[in-house]
């Protein structure tokens, strides 16, 4: 069994004559980024490996995320700007030894992605953060897995 984690960075800023790429977090995007990691962390959910897109916005909310858990993460540009056929590649590049992952990405993409695999249509807001569960051995297994939604938390239901 795999566990999936799709987080979709906090809200940002776009300062003028900023490209999108570069545009950091708002204070609120700070400020929400930090409670859900906190959340999460007390919630005891354990993740081996983190990988974001690696737009400012994103970076800085996976940054918080992993200060707050004491980990290391590493950058996939096919996060930026994805369709789900992006995202299922960075899961097909994991190794096989990897049980637990989070991925942090961009609207329409990581909700797009989320919807494939749940029967529960939602739309990500800044900061949502979906748990999966994935029956496989494998991620090389996972479009044909089973997958089972765990949990969908909200900065603001929180």
């Amino acid at each position: 069994m795999k566990k999936l984690l799709l987080i979709r960075h906090a809200k940002s800023d776009w300062p003028e004559n900023t490209d999108d790429f570069d545009r950091p977090l708002a204070i609120r995007g700070q400020s929400d980024a930090q409670k859900m990691a906190q959340y999460l962390k007390g919630q005891e959910i354990e993740i081996e490996q983190w990988i974001t897109s690696p737009a400012v916005r994103a970076k800085n909310t996976c940054e918080i995320f992993c200060n707050t858990f004491c980990k290391d993460f590493s950058t996939d540009e096919k996060l930026y700007q994805p369709s789900e056929r992006n995202i299922m590649s960075v899961l097909y590049d994991l190794d096989s030894e990897t049980s637990s992952v989070a991925l942090f990405s961009h609207n329409n993409g990581i909700s797009n992605f989320a919807n494939t695999m749940t029967e529960d249509v939602f739309l990500f807001p800044a900061c949502g953060v979906a748990g999966f569960e994935v029956n496989c051995s494998s991620w090389l297994d996972f479009e044909a897995a089973d997958k089972k939604l765990i949990f969908f938390y909200e900065p603001e239901t929180i």
